[in-house]
């Protein structure tokens, strides 16, 4: 059996939906018309050019860069977010009780292998091929670094 008050309340809710998207749709038309209505029309070549800091560009801005950049950044984002499932646990640790804490001990020391396995295959090392071999040969006896000549 199906209540009136529940159908008037479904059909109303729509309906506001309706009406707030209707509201939204004008709105987003009207600023696009009026951007167009007055915008400005002159086209210059330099207009078109990029443009940063009063410099103009020179070269390609697409270029190639080697994984070694991107690999930390996105490690370090992955182990970044989960530390929200720690601050998420750390509001409940009350009521989480001892299973809670086991689950969180589990989660952090399943983390901390991982990072250990990142770190051993060198995922971790910013230093390319060509980096890691050069330093290898500025390395004198006793382990000794020559910073005069060391450069990255």
């Amino acid at each position: 059996m199906m209540e009136p008050e529940a159908t008037v309340s479904g059909t109303q809710d729509v309906s506001t939906f309706i009406v707030y998207a209707a509201i939204v749709l004008a709105i987003v038309g009207v600023m696009l018309g009026l951007s167009y209505v007055l915008g400005e029309r002159k086209s210059a070549h330099s207009k078109n050019l990029p443009f940063e800091s009063g410099i103009v560009s020179v070269g390609s801005a697409q270029f190639h860069t080697t994984i070694h950049f991107y690999l930390p950044a996105i490690l370090f984002i992955i182990f970044d977010l989960e530390v929200v499932f720690l601050f998420a646990w750390a509001l409940i640790v009350r009521d989480a009780g001892w299973a809670g804490f086991l689950e969180v001990t589990i989660f952090i020391v399943v983390l901390l292998v991982a990072l250990f396995y990142l770190y051993r295959i060198g995922a971790l090392d910013w230093r390319t091929q060509i980096q890691k071999r050069e330093l290898k040969t500025l390395v004198g006896p006793g382990g000794v670094t020559n910073k005069k000549e060391f450069h990255l």
